[in-house]
């Protein structure tokens, strides 16, 4: 049999990351320790375009990982992971990171992929110069007016789970009495 026609009878004929039924294709996962099928995933060309060219993705497309995520085919696994890891800055991708689960060789070779782009990554750091990642919990150092509105965010207040912009380092989102606001990085001690 055909690579092709072994990724078509693995998926069902169907994209193995988002589920759609037309224009797919056969793609190789990058940096895989295996050969064969087993390196492969059966794709559509949203899913393609999306994975290949960063500046086309859109995060509400890839909410199917919701569900390939648990596919038991560690290719699969490695996308789903790696388009997480990408987007964790969302927020959403953080809780699904949070709850999957991939054998040790299999989180390895997703890891792989993911070194490389990380190059060019803005970092976010605290007012003590610690990495602030996606996810993490902050705490207010300082009363902040939030622009826009009465409130006062008060000194203390722990933000948990932020997410961080992605073109500016000083700039993180998170929930303060549940409204969701931009806070810059001086003003925040992690957790």
């Amino acid at each position: 049999m055909s690579l092709e026609k072994d990724l078509q009878q693995r998926s069902n004929n169907n994209c193995e990351l988002c589920g759609n039924a037309e224009n797919l294709s056969v793609f190789e996962i990058p940096n895989s320790p295996m050969e064969g099928v087993e390196s492969f995933i059966f794709t559509c060309n949203t899913c393609k375009e999306q994975i290949e060219d960063p500046e086309k993705v859109d995060p509400n497309h890839w909410r199917c990982l919701n569900d390939s995520m648990w596919s038991t085919v560690p290719a699969v696994q490695v996308m789903a992971w790696r388009m997480l890891n990408r987007l964790k800055a969302e927020g959403w991708p953080q809780d699904l990171l949070d709850m999957m689960y991939l054998e040790d060789e299999t989180k390895e070779w997703a890891k792989a992929g993911v070194e490389e782009e990380k190059v060019d990554a803005v970092i976010h750091r605290d007012s003590n110069g610690v990495i602030l990642e996606a996810g993490d919990s902050v705490v207010l150092i300082k009363d902040l007016k939030v622009k826009g509105s009465s409130m006062v965010a008060k000194q203390g207040t722990a933000v948990r789970r932020i997410s961080l912009d992605r073109e500016n380092e000083k700039y993180i989102e998170g929930k303060v009495d549940g409204q969701q606001i931009v806070i810059i990085t001086d003003f925040v001690k992690k957790l």
